[in-house]
């Protein structure tokens, strides 16, 4: 279990600001990781190689097709306004 000094030292590491409740809190969810890492130093990962996923899974990409799409004047028919050529909207800032 951690004590509740290096519980305030983490926080003043971490620039957190802590109630008392918190840091009562907190002590037991960080003793509680520092717990689990504990336990994963135990496994035997001799001869497992290192990776970033384990899925085996490659990003998929469709091919890009040139498809005829709205003409500018289709594109604008609905609209309220226009300017030169372009929607036109209220102003946002």
């Amino acid at each position: 279990m951690l004590s509740l000094s290096e519980v305030k030292h983490v926080a003043r590491l971490a620039n957190l600001k802590l109630s008392e409740d918190e840091f009562e809190k907190f002590q037991k969810q960080l003793s509680d990781v520092v717990a689990y890492i504990e336990k994963l130093k135990q496994l035997k990962t001799k001869g497992v190689e290192p990776t970033s996923q384990v899925t085996g899974l490659e990003n998929v990409f469709r091919e890009d097709k040139v498809k005829s799409s709205m003409t500018q004047v289709e594109a604008l028919s609905n609209t309220r306004e226009t300017y030169k050529g372009f929607f036109k909207v209220k102003a946002i800032f």
